[in-house]
């Protein structure tokens, strides 16, 4: 999106990205990448209380009950479909650094679907989605920046989409090729699942320490297999 809006002279006073910490170190290299060839810079934006504050240390005071008005649980837990508060935590940030400003947001043509309820949370600014406008899909998208150079250092060669390492909205499948070709990652997330209080699990039901041992079991029947 950042390309074409730039290749075609369209406004564009800032590029923001917002950095959870829980980032492919591959990312930012890739963000140096785009900035040494594009001559712009990047503002990258950060939580105010790391990510893994929020999902280990903070402090949980109960609203109602026999415990209200007291610290009831320490640290969120590993976000999930109805405990987002990754996604609400950077849109914050983002809405506070940008206030009124137009934004440009990069849904592509094929995921259109999702402006409907962007723009019924949105508030004060204006949106465009410049992608839906050019009728690129995401394929198109990719298709595109890898004709510019970009690759990413081979995470869309492994992935279908790259977000937080440790999201646990990901499929099953891409966990597995995380645990595969990024064992560092998978051994942070690892040790994070042990740290956290709360055992609502990381993917449903599941911690990462049972998708870990499903993994290996799984990579044993392969090797009888062989």
């Amino acid at each position: 999106m950042v390309l074409r809006l730039i290749e075609e002279n369209r406004p564009l006073d800032e590029i923001v990205f917002f950095d959870t910490g829980w980032e492919f170190p591959q990312m930012y290299e890739h963000i140096e990448k785009f900035e040494q060839f594009m001559g712009r810079k990047v503002t990258i934006l950060h939580p105010k209380l790391s990510f893994n504050h929020w999902m280990l240390d903070r402090k949980i005071v109960a609203r109602k009950g026999d415990m209200k008005g007291k610290v009831h649980r320490i640290g969120n837990g590993w976000p999930s479909p109805s405990r987002r508060w990754c996604t609400r935590e950077k849109v914050d940030t983002i809405d506070r650094y940008a206030g009124k400003a137009v934004r440009y947001i990069g849904y592509a043509a094929d995921e259109a679907h999702r402006t409907d309820a962007y723009c019924l949370k949105r508030k004060r600014y204006e949106v465009i989605y410049p992608l839906i406008e050019w009728d690129m899909s995401e394929s198109d998208c990719l298709a595109y920046c890898k004709e510019r150079g970009f690759d990413w250092c081979g995470l869309y060669d492994l992935f279908p989409r790259v977000s937080c390492f440790c999201c646990p909205l990901q499929r099953i499948g891409q966990l597995r090729k995380l645990r595969k070709y990024f064992s560092d990652l998978w051994a942070k997330m690892l040790e994070w699942d042990s740290q956290i209080e709360s055992k609502r699990g990381f993917r449903g039901y599941d911690t990462v320490h049972d998708l870990d041992m499903r993994f290996a079991a799984e990579d044993r029947q392969m090797e009888l297999a062989i």
